[in-house]
């Protein structure tokens, strides 16, 4: 396969980038170039090429070289575009034409065409549809950041400003265009890019970022490094609050200054440390960098923080993991306050360091913070809670460890390798994609979590029985919401379900012919909304005793989550009853509490697919582990509960009809369908000889 990335912001280059150098000189291209490396190491990418713009000038002459060799089978080139110097992503739209036409003819010299285009950024995608209108060759789109994410935390008229009002029309262009949408977290793609108009949930794939995390576990402290720090400081051992990022207005330092700056408990409990990107002189720095750089020390003298802040100007690329270090080892913690993080890069750096994070609550810090239990997220917008969070964590011993202990499994859970393979597996489905079987003639739904999933040896023998069941159409339903389930399913490589009930039954996704991505059932969506009074639900519910809201992201527009027990769940019950306001309440692991719409559960839904595909009742058959499955369970005469069920599933007494299997897990889902089908061959054969 031969895979063409095109990326047109910022200063880029195969070897030793200068983060800061610019303002769009950032993240981006660490996550590019460190993907290209991975999808090197794939036998299977026989090429691949990353397409920017040639500019002469400042910031340097790198940037005017036509080719860089990155690789046995990796280059770098250099195309030019109407304008001959360095271009601001404000003002790269007028490159996009131009450039395009370089491109096509670039593509038209090659011996073989790419196979797909990969767009970094909506001006890259914008040339990219330009080339997939003239040749056909059809494009992946990673947003990195959004105008629609940016205006929002600018305030109230933002988004028509002419610079975003531009930006977010060529992001929904590319949403609307791209044949798959890769997004770095689950904020981002069920939240950032629901306020598109384009927006559509079953194009997107949640593939978190891998890093290089060996070094950063491995870090020790430099002396040379520790004098550029302490030369601020009056008492340069006590611990650190270290924050590292572009001093631009979105990373949102200045809270952080201000959270430092009116805690006298954490003044006293540590020192700040802001590695601010690198600088010769604030008013050379490109774009905002300056003016954010000059609020920053405007704020260090109005709360008079000299001695307890340290600001060096510039730092090696090679410097990173020596600046963790040195934090590290005075006990110290890492702050990232920045107003939306679209994945979170230094976080897992600092987490394989050895640092607990506090991190903003917007954006990719969501996953990260999840799935490690490495630290405390907030919300950057206060700096009482930015304060609070650190002194959180700095006082309390035992919580400080098991963030440490948390953030090494960062290298396990963020692993290039891991996302290389799930990115090749989809470009290839793109490249040749497998149409779902159209007229099944038996269906198979399971739940995810513990039944089809928890046991890797289960799992691989499903896998291979799954490639044998040529008529079985294989669904899953879930409490997980659709990025999340498909996020778990291609991680533990899962064979691809045809159809997706999702958030407790409330959402239906069906599997497209391009085998890759899906479409929201809208049928099922009018079902389900009749008589549901989402705003009405949480007044009534808002203040209960002990009922907890889950996150934001456990949130659906079908679907309220709260963490609460068995009398949580009585009283919720009775609240509602009392309110006349109609609701399922689904209750399940002892602690999950989901209030549905009256006619949304997973066994309605499945009743709902069943239809669709003309099947009877006989060809369907259902597995699950825990009380929400029981609605679905209940509802289908061939229903299997496998052995390492939860919440006396076994002896429930709507269930007695149910196949309790031997096997655990995916094994045991194999043991119920074929213990079902056994018992309709016996029925068939009884009926022929009657």
């Amino acid at each position: 396969m031969f895979v063409l990335h095109v990326a047109l912001q910022g200063c880029l280059r195969g070897r030793d980038v200068v983060y800061g150098l610019t303002a769009d000189t950032g993240g981006h291209i660490r996550y590019l170039l460190d993907l290209v490396a991975a999808s090197a190491q794939d036998p299977g990418i026989d090429r691949i090429v990353v397409a920017t713009r040639l500019f002469d000038g400042p910031p340097g002459p790198d940037y005017a070289v036509p080719e860089e060799r990155l690789g046995d089978k990796v280059a770098l080139v250099r195309l030019a575009s109407t304008s001959p110097g360095y271009r601001t992503k404000e003002e790269m739209h007028a490159e996009v034409a131009s450039f395009a036409e370089s491109l096509i003819a670039w593509i038209g010299l090659q011996a073989r065409a790419p196979d797909l285009i990969h767009a970094h950024y909506a001006d890259a995608a914008a040339v990219a549809a330009i080339v997939e209108e003239r040749l056909g060759l059809p494009f992946v789109f990673t947003a990195h950041s959004l105008g629609r994410v940016k205006a929002a935390t600018l305030g109230e008229g933002a988004a028509t400003r002419p610079d975003l009002a531009r930006r977010i029309a060529t992001e929904e262009q590319a949403l609307a265009r791209a044949s798959l949408v890769v997004a770095s977290s689950r904020d981002e793609a069920e939240v950032q890019y629901a306020g598109y108009a384009a927006y559509d949930p079953g194009r997107i794939r949640v593939l978190p970022p891998g890093s290089d995390l060996a070094r950063f576990a491995d870090s020790r402290p430099d002396p040379r490094v520790d004098a550029t720090i302490a030369r601020f400081l009056h008492e340069p051992d006590k611990p650190v609050l270290l924050a590292l990022a572009r001093p631009v207005a979105r990373k949102n330092l200045a809270a952080l200054v201000r959270a430092y700056g009116e805690s006298a408990d954490l003044q006293a409990r540590a020192n700040l440390v802001l590695v601010a990107g690198t600088r010769d002189d604030i008013d050379a720095l490109d774009g905002d960098m300056a003016a954010t750089m000059r609020d920053l020390l405007v704020l260090i003298d109005r709360y008079d923080l000299y001695g307890r802040v340290a600001y060096p100007k510039t730092h090696r690329p090679e410097d990173v993991p020596a600046l963790y270090a040195h934090a590290r080892v005075r006990g110290g913690l890492f702050v990232n306050p920045a107003l939306n993080e679209p994945f979170g890069l230094t976080l897992l750096e600092a987490s394989a360091a050895g640092l607990p994070l506090v991190a903003t609550d917007s954006g990719g810090p969501n996953d990260i913070v999840e799935t490690c239990g490495n630290g405390i997220l907030v919300d950057p917008r206060a700096p009482d809670a930015i304060a609070a969070a650190c002194v959180t964590i700095l006082d309390d011993p035992s919580f400080y460890a098991t963030c440490v202990a948390g953030g090494a499994r960062a290298a396990a859970a963020y692993n290039w390798d891991r996302h290389a393979a799930r990115y090749h597996a989809l470009l290839r489905a793109l490249h040749a994609p497998v149409p779902p079987m159209r007229a099944p003639r038996q269906l198979l739904i399971s739940d995810i979590d513990n039944t089809l999933v928890g046991c890797q040896a289960g799992l691989s023998t499903f896998r291979r029985w799954r490639s044998r069941q040529e008529a079985l159409a294989f669904g899953v339903a879930t409490g997980r919401s659709f990025h999340s389930a498909m996020a778990i399913l291609e991680q533990q490589d899962s064979p691809r379900p045809q159809v997706m009930i999702t958030s407790v039954g409330s959402e239906i996704y069906h599997l497209d012919e391009n085998g890759v991505t899906y479409t929201a059932d809208t049928a099922w969506r009018e079902t389900v909304s009749a008589g549901w009074e989402r705003e009405a639900l949480c007044a009534a519910l808002a203040g209960l005793d002990g009922l907890v809201p889950q996150g934001p992201l456990e949130q659906r527009a079908f679907k309220l989550s709260y963490f609460g027990d068995v009398v949580a769940a009585a009283r919720v019950r009775a609240r509602l009853g009392r309110a006349g306001l109609r609701g399922t309440v689904i209750h399940s692991h002892g602690r999950y509490l989901d209030v549905l719409p009256e006619r949304a559960s997973k066994g309605t839904a499945v009743d709902h697919v069943r239809a669709l595909y003309g099947l009877p009742e006989r060809a369907v058959f259902v597995a699950g582990d825990s009380g929400n499955d029981i609605e679905m369970l209940r509802a289908r005469a061939q229903a299997i509960i496998v052995a390492n069920y939860s919440d006396d599933l076994a002896g429930h007494a709507a269930l007695q009809h149910s196949y309790v299997a031997r096997a655990s897990h995916a094994r045991g889902i194999i043991e119920g369908v074929g213990h079902f089908r056994r018992a309709l061959q016996s029925q068939a054969l009884a009926s022929h000889a009657g």
